[in-house]
């Protein structure tokens, strides 16, 4: 039921300050670097928030921080196919994206169907 494409966004949901990884994600991530778990571990993940994993982020323009694995000039996912689980799920069964309902409501305040709302987050 998705009502949205993601490649109209600039990666709001990438920016997210908690997003938990599985044992399993980080398989996958190793997998798809080639590297062992602890390495991918160590490289990919902190703890925090109540969370074993959590997905390390990187410095952001527009959000402040961002997934380390989004790609901020191309606003898009590097890691798409080796994402993880709840990245694949998002937004989740018959929900919607916050962030595109808001996208849709400022392009026609707007009257322009290519503008792309950011928060031009200043540190």
């Amino acid at each position: 039921m998705a009502h949205y494409n993601c490649l109209n966004c600039p990666g709001y949901c990438c920016s997210y300050p908690i997003i938990a990884l599985t044992k399993r994600d980080i398989e996958r991530l190793g997998k798809h670097f080639k590297l062992a778990f602890a390495t991918a571990k160590k490289r990919f993940t902190r703890e925090g928030h109540g969370h074993k994993y959590l997905m390390r982020r990187k410095g952001d323009k527009h959000f402040g921080r961002i997934c380390q694995f989004f790609d901020t000039k191309e606003r898009r996912c590097t890691i798409y196919k080796a994402r993880p689980a709840a990245c694949r799920d998002y937004p989740g069964n018959n929900c919607r994206c916050g962030y595109y309902d808001f996208l849709m409501h400022e392009r026609r305040v707007q009257d322009d169907d290519t503008f792309v709302a950011v928060t031009n987050h200043k540190d």
